[in-house]
């Protein structure tokens, strides 16, 4: 179920001297709900991605989350790049946000066995008694679908699709507001990717995420998102409904995109 606007993006605008990464960017993200951001390499998306999570700041315009100050505990709108300090912004990342990258090895510890992968997180936010953390590793795995005797052992022995599905695991594990998915499904064969984005969708609809996802692939797009966003050289040429968007692209480039697929 689609709730209240919980991100507000207002002209979001990152330069890199004289190239652009994205430009004059602006939407609102809903309790519950997915929006795809897709466009050909290049288009922006990624940097769009960064700036939105707080990992990059952007030259102009702001990002507003509806958060509880620590302090006050009142609820109340903050720009993560001008009202929250460095360490709160870290903060931000390990409780109510979490990023999911294309390569898992960017959001894992690969020296590190599964469960402590997960444990890690956890006690990011204060976790401390051994048996509770193990016990939410465990859950977490069989969640997404990796056998519990596996909990020792570290993401290298783990094929490329397992160490998606821990990443995400350890990403969900401090229950966050907004999750940032950046190609989660490039690199991995057909049939693994489509094993990944049943998890996905049932794990949004479970948990009720409010999800950015960057994809180049209009199925998955289609497939898991709300609303879609056509991103192309940093501007967002086409906003709407997925399935109005993909059924009846207005912009040319949208055009051009969608009959790519239909060629293929």
């Amino acid at each position: 179920m689609i709730g209240a606007p919980l991100l507000q993006i207002d002209k979001l605008t990152k330069q890199y001297g004289q190239r652009v990464g994205c430009t004059d960017v602006s939407f609102d993200l809903r309790a519950g709900e997915v929006v795809a951001v897709v466009g050909e390499s290049g288009s922006g998306k990624s940097t769009l991605l960064a700036c939105m999570s707080g990992r990059l700041p952007p030259t102009s315009g702001g990002v507003r989350f509806h958060q509880r100050h620590p302090l006050t505990h009142v609820e109340a709108w903050r720009d993560i790049h001008q009202d929250l300090s460095e360490p709160e912004r870290r903060s931000l990342l390990r409780t109510d946000f979490a990023v999911v990258h294309q390569d898992p090895r960017d959001g894992l510890r690969m020296t590190v066995s599964a469960g402590g992968n997960i444990g890690e997180r956890k006690m990011a936010i204060g976790a401390r008694h051994y048996n509770a953390i193990r016990a939410e590793a465990l859950g977490w795995l069989h969640r997404v679908e990796i056998d519990d005797d596996r909990i020792d052992d570290r993401p290298t022995a783990f094929s490329g699709g397992m160490r998606q599905r821990l990443q995400i695991a350890r990403a969900l594990a401090t229950d966050p507001k907004v999750v940032f998915m950046d190609e989660p499904t490039g690199g991995l064969d057909v049939s693994v990717q489509a094993r990944l984005l049943d998890l996905i969708r049932r794990l949004v609809g479970d948990f009720g995420l409010s999800v950015v996802i960057v994809t180049h692939d209009l199925a998955v797009a289609r497939l898991l998102a709300h609303r879609m966003l056509v991103m192309r050289r940093g501007l967002v040429v086409e906003s709407g409904l997925t399935d109005q968007v993909l059924d009846d692209p207005q912009h040319e480039y949208s055009q051009l995109l969608v009959s790519s697929i239909l060629r293929v």
